[in-house]
C-alpha cells in the first residue's frame, strides 16, 4: 500500500491504551509507596525552609480565599508577599493546584503532613508523565517505569522541589506531559484535531509557578520542531518527503497552534508576573548571584555516588564542601547510557542522536553563569535526570542479554572505582558508608539477575535498583541539602498573643541563621511570625516571604526574601517614624513586634504601650483603638475631614460609607493595604483616581460634598487582557474539541 491511498485510511489510534494507563497507574503507586517510605523513616522530610514560612502558610490562605467565595489574587495579610497572583510562584492562576489545595485543607492533618499530600500528588503526576512520554517511544512498560521513577524521583526534584522550593516541583511535575502531548501534535498520521494536545499541558506548566521550567519548555519545544524537521528517519515523516521541505515545515503548525492557545490560557499568570517583576528587587540581581549554585565539573561523579563531596558556590557565594545528592539517579541511567556508547555507539547514537544533542546542551546549561532576572543553574538538572533517563532507556532496550550483564558489571566497575576515588581524593563527604556498601550490593544483585534465565526478573531489574539505589540515598543522606528547617507549631494557626485588628511591623534576624532548629530547637515563631506564616492565624503583617520583593513596602522597608526588614533602618523608623504623623502611623501600622535578639523600642514612649513580652520578643501596641483600614486624612494639611463608617474589608476590594464635607478641599481617603498599580476606585458608579504615597498605600481624592459607598478594587489591566485572552484560547479548545469528538477522525491527506 502505498502513502497516498495510507493517507486515506480512517485511523482509530488513541494516546491512551489501557495498558499505558495501566503502567501510569502503576508507576504513580511506586511514587507514593516511595513516599510512604521516606515519610516513615522522617515524617519531617517533605517539611524544609521555604514550604514551611512560604508555601504553606500561603496556601493556607488560598484555600481561606476559596472557602470565603474569593480569588486569591491578594492577601489581607502581609504587605510584602501581599499580591500573591503576582508572586507566581503559588500557583494561583492553576486549576490543579487550586482544587488540589481546596481538597488537601479540608483533612485534619498537619503543617507537615499538608506539605507531604502536596508534593506526593505532584510527585505521581510527573512520574505518570513521564511513563506516557517513554512509552509514547515505544520503550517496553518495565523500562518506562524505570524512566518515571528517574524522573520523579532523583536528587533535585527530592531534595529541592519536593522539600522547599515546591514551585520548581509545581511545574515540572507537567513538562513531560507537554513534551508528550508536542510529540503528538508533531504525528501527522492523527487527526488535525491533534493541535489541542499541548495546550492543557503548557497551560499547567506555565501556572504552575516555576519560570525556571517555563525557560526548559522553550528549550524543548523547538528542539522537538528541528527535530521534526530535520531528521531524515523520523517514523512519522511522509514517504518520499526530503527533510527540511516545506510539508515537513507545515507539521509543527500543530505543535505551534497548540502551544500557542497553551500560553493564551496561562496569560493571566504571565502577565502578572511581568507587571509585578517591573521596578522588583528581582530585577536587579547582583551579578554574583548568576555564578551561586552551578554544577561543578568535578561533580558529575555523584550521578552514581551522591555522597561525592566537592566545593559548590552556595547562596552566599562561599565555596563550601557540598554533597551531590542533586545529582543521584538511581546507578543505572549513566551506567546504562556509557555502556550502550561504548558498545553499540553508532546505531545508538543514530536511534537517539537528538536526545544526546539535548543532553549535552543541559549538561553545560547547569555549569554555566545564567542570565537577566533567572540565577542558580543548577536548576537545570531535573531536565537532564528526565533526557539522561530517557536516553538510558533507549540504551537498555538495545542491549542484547550479554550486553546487559556487561553494563551491569560496568556499574559495579564504577561504583568500585569512584568508592576508591572517593577515599584517595578525600572526596567520600560524610555520607559514604554504609551508602556505598548497598550500592555495591545493588551492582552485584543486578549483575547476578542478568546471569539467571528468568526474563521477568531481568526486565524490572533496571527500574528495581534504581528504586532501591534512590530510597537508599534519601535514608543514608539528609535530603534538605542543608537548608535550615524550623519548628514550627501548630499553635501559629492561633492569633494569640496578637491582635487580628492591627497591622504589625515585625523586626526579627535573619531566619536562616537564629531561627532554624539548630539555634532554636523548640517552637519558634508565635509572636514574630517569620516570613509569611502570618497567613495562618489570618494576622496582619507588613513582612512577608518574596523572592521578588516589589517595589513599594520592599524596598521602604528593605525587606530580605525570607520577610526580615534592614534592622538598621528598622530601629531608624521606630525612633523617628512611629509617633503622631511618622511614616508608620501614615500607612496605619499600630502594632510593633521586636525580637528578643534586638534592644530597640518604638518611639515616643508615650504613643506606645507593651502589650505582651515572651522569650521571643516584644510586642507593642499604639495606644488608642486599632488604626482603621480606611481612613480620612490630611497629610498635607489641604484636605478635608470626611465621615468614615461600616468599612467591610474584602480580600481584593475594600469598601466604606463616605460623607465629605462641603467646601472647596477635597477629603483624603487612606487605605491601609498595600499599594499595587491596578486599583481602581468608584463612588455610586463615579469613578475615582487612584495614586499612592511613595507606592506604599492606595490614596483617593473625593471631591467635596460627595456622599456614597466608596469602593477600592484590585483590577488591573493585565488581568482584564490576560482573563480575555485566556476565555478565548479556552473557547477555541472548547469548540474544537467539541467537533473533534463528533467528526470522524481522519489522517489529513
Amino acid at each position: 500500500m502505498n502513502g497516498e491511498s495510507q493517507s486515506l485510511i480512517t485511523v482509530h489510534r488513541s494516546p491512551f491504551t489501557r495498558r499505558s494507563a495501566l503502567g501510569a497507574t502503576i508507576a504513580a503507586l511506586i511514587v507514593i509507596a516511595f513516599s510512604i517510605l521516606l515519610l516513615a523513616h522522617d515524617a519531617l522530610i517533605f517539611w524544609n525552609d521555604d514550604y514551611e514560612i512560604s508555601i504553606l502558610p500561603v496556601f493556607a490562605d488560598m484555600a481561606r480565599a476559596w472557602n470565603h467565595g474569593e480569588i486569591p489574587l491578594l492577601s489581607p495579610f502581609s504587605w510584602v508577599c501581599g499580591n500573591l497572583a503576582g508572586e507566581f510562584q503559588y500557583g494561583v492562576f492553576s486549576v490543579f493546584i487550586n482544587g488540589l489545595i481546596v481538597c488537601v485543607w479540608k483533612l485534619p492533618l498537619t503543617f507537615s503532613q499538608q506539605a507531604a499530600a502536596v508534593s506526593t500528588a505532584h510527585l505521581v503526576v510527573l512520574s505518570a508523565g513521564a511513563f506516557l512520554l517513554a512509552r509514547g517511544r515505544k520503550i517496553s512498560v518495565p523500562l518506562s517505569i524505570f524512566v518515571a521513577l528517574v524522573a520523579s524521583l532523583n536528587g533535585w526534584i527530592i531534595c529541592w522541589g519536593a522539600s522547599d522550593w515546591f514551585g520548581a516541583l509545581g511545574a515540572f511535575a507537567w513538562l513531560p506531559w507537554a513534551w508528550w502531548a508536542a510529540e503528538r501534535a508533531l504525528e501527522a498520521e492523527r487527526s488535525r484535531w491533534r493541535f489541542l494536545w499541548p495546550a492543557p499541558f503548557v497551560y499547567l506548566l506555565i501556572t504552575g509557578g516555576f519560570p525556571y521550567t517555563v525557560l526548559m519548555l522553550a528549550l524543548v519545544l523547538p528542539w522537538l520542531a528541528l527535530r521534526c524537521v530535520f531528521e531524515a528517519d523520523n517514523i512519522a515523516s511522509p514517504p518520499r518527503t526530503r527533510p527540511g521541505s516545506l510539508a515537513q515545515l507545515t507539521r509543527i503548525g500543530p505543535l505551534l497552534a497548540g502551544v500557542t492557545l497553551g500560553l493564551g490560557l496561562a496569560a493571566p499568570a504571565c502577565l502578572a508576573l511581568l507587571d509585578y517583576v517591573h521596578g522588583s528587587a528581582r530585577e536587579s540581581l547582583h551579578p554574583s548571584a548568576h555564578w551561586q549554585w552551578l554544577v561543578p565539573w568535578n561533580a558529575w561523579p555523584g550521578l552514581i555516588l551522591p555522597s561525592w563531596t566537592v566545593n559548590w558556590s552556595n547562596f552566599l557565594s562561599r565555596s563550601v564542601p557540598h554533597g551531590a545528592t542533586e545529582l543521584a539517579c538511581g546507578l543505572v541511567p549513566p551506567a546504562a547510557l556509557l555502556t550502550g556508547l561504548l558498545v553499540n555507539g553508532r546505531a545508538l547514537l543514530k536511534k537517539i542522536g537528538w536526545e544526546m544533542a539535548l543532553l549535552l546542551v543541559v549538561f553545560i546549561l547547569a555549569m554555566i553563569p545564567t542570565a537577566g532576572v533567572f540565577r542558580w543553574s543548577f536548576r537545570w538538572l531535573p531536565l537532564f535526570h528526565l533526557v539522561l533517563a530517557l536516553c538510558a532507556a533507549e540504551a537498555l532496550a538495545f542491549f542484547s542479554q550479554k550486553q546487559k550483564r556487561l553494563a551491569a558489571f560496568f556499574m559495579l566497575l564504577l561504583v568500585l572505582m569512584l568508592i576508591i576515588g572517593a577515599c584517595v581524593l578525600r572526596t567520600r563527604g560524610e555520607h559514604l558508608f554504609p551508602l556505598a556498601w548497598i550500592f555495591l550490593g545493588l551492582a552485584l544483585g543486578w549483575l547476578m539477575v542478568e546471569s539467571l534465565q528468568l526474563s521477568f526478573l531481568r526486565e524490572w531489574a533496571p527500574a528495581a535498583v534504581v528504586f532501591a539505589a534512590l530510597l537508599a540515598t534519601y535514608i543514608c543522606i539528609p535530603p534538605n541539602s542543608g537548608v535550615p528547617k524550623y519548628n514550627l507549631a501548630q499553635s501559629l494557626l492561633e492569633p494569640q498573643p496578637l491582635d487580628p485588628h492591627r497591622l504589625y511591623l515585625s523586626v526579627y534576624p535573619t531566619p536562616a541563621t537564629f531561627y532554624r532548629v539548630e539555634a532554636k530547637p523548640g517552637p519558634v515563631g508565635q509572636i514574630v511570625r517569620l516570613g509569611s506564616t502570618s497567613m495562618w492565624a489570618g494576622l496582619r503583617f507588613v513582612n512577608g516571604y518574596s523572592p521578588i520583593r516589589p517595589a513599594g513596602v520592599a524596598r521602604e522597608f528593605a525587606s530580605a526574601i525570607h520577610g526580615e526588614v534592614d534592622p538598621d533602618l528598622a530601629q531608624w523608623f521606630l525612633q523617628h517614624q512611629a509617633g503622631e504623623n511618622g511614616l508608620l502611623e501614615r500607612i496605619g501600622i499600630d502594632g510593633i513586634i521586636v525580637a528578643r535578639e534586638f534592644n530597640f523600642t518604638p518611639q515616643p514612649a508615650a504613643d506606645w504601650e507593651l502589650a505582651t513580652e515572651a522569650d521571643e520578643g516584644r510586642v507593642f501596641h499604639r495606644r488608642g483603638q486599632p488604626i482603621p483600614m480606611v481612613r480620612s486624612v490630611n497629610f498635607s494639611g489641604k484636605n478635608s475631614i470626611a465621615k468614615i463608617t461600616d468599612i467591610v474589608a474584602g480580600r481584593n476590594c475594600v469598601s466604606a460609607s463616605v460623607v465629605a464635607p462641603d467646601g472647596d478641599r477635597p477629603a483624603l481617603i487612606a487605605v491601609s493595604r498595600p499599594f499595587f498599580p491596578g486599583y481602581r476606585a468608584q463612588i455610586d458608579r463615579r469613578n475615582l483616581a487612584v495614586f499612592s504615597e511613595r507606592s506604599l498605600i492606595p490614596l483617593i481624592d473625593v471631591p467635596p460634598g460627595t456622599r456614597g459607598r466608596l469602593t477600592l478594587y484590585y483590577l488591573p489591566d493585565w488581568l482584564i487582557y490576560g482573563s480575555a485572552l485566556a476565555i478565548i484560547s479556552a473557547a477555541v479548545c472548547l469548540i474544537s474539541a467539541f467537533f473533534a469528538i463528533r467528526m470522524p477522525i481522519h489522517s489529513p491527506k
